[in-house]
């Protein structure tokens, strides 16, 4: 049977849990004292990896446009993306200290501060989303570490979602950790349908502890990864433009490409993480 509703939005209260960390999106004006509106701004620039987006009153909209330029042609090629993130750090122009080390070669190119807005160690988080059923594009909710230390840079994907994997009846939902510098991880991601239209609203979370992560999709846990990583993570909220997994179909859909989010929330246990 095919998914034609949303998935409804859980309280802001979650039970035997404090909120530490949430935004509703409401207002029409983005919170840079909860979001540092750039995209890995280290490796390209503040003005080649702003994002394009819109508040709605109630609901972040991030687009892709038209006019929009890759965010760094030199390592990433033709990439398009729109991203907050909750944290930056980089080492000085033409070191290769910053976050997310993604291929080899990478060298600053625009210096940034160190910004901590929102940095846990540990957690439940989740976001209320709807992703873009157009291939080509992927949207994706997930955390990094720093980078301040090359060992301090894993990664936990709470959801990944690509255009082309989305129907009514099903959608594949990517998640898992992925090591990059941090010898202590070792990569563990899986590529799952679930018989829901990732079109509709609906809730991706994890809970991060010292010793495993749970993920779940709708409140239901849909996996555990028997690993954790040991320092602190920012968010990454972002949509993405693939050009190589666009098609002729892709190409004809009108801008913008509208990736919606209701909500991001953090929480943290009463009795604590041991």
């Amino acid at each position: 049977m095919a998914d034609t509703l949303d998935f409804p939005a859980n309280p802001l209260e979650k039970s035997g849990y404090r909120l530490e960390f949430h935004d509703e999106f409401e207002g029409v004006t983005l919170n840079e004292t909860k979001w540092f509106p750039y995209y890995l701004s280290h490796w390209s620039s503040r003005e080649r990896s702003k994002p394009r987006y819109a508040l709605t009153g109630d609901k972040l909209q991030l687009r892709i446009d038209e006019d929009q330029q890759p965010w760094s042609e030199e390592y990433d090629g033709k990439l398009r993306v729109s991203s907050l993130q909750t944290a930056c750090f980089s080492g000085p122009v033409g070191s290769s200290k910053g976050q997310l080390v993604f291929k080899p070669g990478l060298i600053v190119r625009e210096a940034q501060p160190t910004l901590k807005l929102y940095t846990p160690h540990y957690g439940y988080f989740e976001t209320r989303l709807k992703a873009v059923p157009i291939p080509g594009y992927m949207c994706a909710f997930w955390m990094i570490g720093l980078g301040e230390l090359p060992e301090a840079s894993g990664e936990i994907c709470i959801t990944e979602i690509f255009g082309e994997t989305i129907s009514p009846e099903e959608s594949q939902i990517n998640f898992g950790v992925h090591p990059f510098q941090d010898p202590m991880i070792k990569d563990e991601f899986y590529q799952n349908k679930f018989p829901i239209n990732a079109a509709n609203f609906h809730i991706y979370a994890a809970e991060w502890t010292p010793t495993y992560i749970d993920f779940y999709i709708d409140n239901v846990k849909v996996r555990t990864i028997e690993q954790s990583h040991t320092y602190p993570m920012q968010f990454m909220l972002a949509i993405y433009e693939r050009p190589d997994l666009l098609t002729k179909e892709s190409l004809e859909i009108p801008f913008p490409k509208i990736m919606e989010v209701d909500y991001v929330r953090g929480y943290q246990r009463l009795e604590g993480y041991t």
